[in-house]
């Protein structure tokens, strides 16, 4: 097979799109109404598939053709592989839907995960609406925990003082009544592919250092979705897209033994996290802060 093919296999491409701005149009239900570019508009030369994948196949093996099956039955085969479909979050699926449940009347809200999303999304709603009881539910022990003790810390501190109700170490075995609530934890398709056993306990891709899924050389893997140790922000994925492609290219021109690139994860724990809108928690290099100048940066 000439050539390189780099498939990237989305679950219905137009609600991909939308589904970044999913939680901003819950506190802000005119932003669901705002046009969304599609992404066959900007990837000219590219073969966009509009389905989602179930199924992915490797082998080791030269008579047996990689590909990944849609959800559709079409099959597509794949020189490299490179899965970049991060987490997925619940609530309303079609437009329609999440106009109406936007604009609905929501006394109480329960939000499920205390990572860089779900603190996040608390935060635009105890700052738009700041009469409504927002519970936060986190299984670990300490909210945002990929970034250090100080940065949990003062969330944990901005987080009471706006009245948020926390529980910790809990995976909702605890029975909480609210109007509406949205799980933030990310949900991710791979457990019934030929990859679950690559998957970790969190259900994320065990990579190596080149980006390469363990053991499956055709295979990589960029942001959410992986297992790396760090903060899942967009910044760091480019950054491991930027690794993946350089090591394509030297696989393309030399697929024996190539030199790959690696990457690596910050040492330090970096990140800022917004709190509502203008305000935000930020660990640097050598300060942690939180208020309105992080919120700044």
């Amino acid at each position: 097979m000439l050539g390189i093919r780099l498939i990237r296999l989305v679950n219905t491409i137009h609600e991909l799109a939308r589904l970044n701005l999913q939680f901003g149009c819950t506190v802000e239900p005119t932003v669901a109404e705002r046009p969304v570019v599609k992404h066959s508009e900007y990837l000219k030369a590219a073969r966009v598939v509009q389905s989602a994948a179930r199924s992915v196949i490797h082998s080791n093996s030269s008579s047996t053709q990689p590909e990944v099956i849609t959800d559709s039955g079409e099959r597509v085969p794949f020189d490299f592989l490179v899965i970049t479909t991060g987490s997925t979050y619940t609530g309303p699926s079609t437009e329609a839907e999440r106009i109406k449940f936007y604009e609905d009347e929501k006394e109480s809200v329960l939000v499920i995960g205390g990572g860089p999303v779900g603190i996040e999304f608390v935060g635009e709603i105890v700052t738009d609406f700041p009469d409504k009881k927002v519970t936060l539910v986190h299984s670990g022990e300490r909210v945002l925990e990929f970034l250090g003790n100080k940065a949990s810390e003062k969330t944990h501190k901005w987080l009471k003082s706006e009245k948020v109700e926390l529980i910790l170490n809990d995976r909702t075995g605890t029975h909480i009544k609210a109007d509406a609530h949205f799980v933030c934890i990310g949900k991710r398709w791979l457990k019934e592919t030929d990859l679950a056993h690559l998957l970790d306990e969190n259900d994320r891709l065990k990579v190596d250092t080149n980006m390469r899924l363990e053991g499956v050389p055709n295979v990589f893997a960029v942001g959410d979705i992986t297992n790396t140790k760090e903060i899942k922000q967009g910044y760091l994925a480019l950054n491991q897209a930027a690794v993946v492609v350089e090591n394509i290219k030297k696989l393309f021109k030399a697929p024996k033994a190539p030199k790959l690139a690696g990457y690596k994860p910050l040492a330090s724990p970096l990140g800022v996290v917004s709190l509502g809108r203008c305000e935000a928690v930020a660990q640097l290099p050598l300060v942690t802060l939180v208020g309105r100048f992080p919120g700044m940066i």
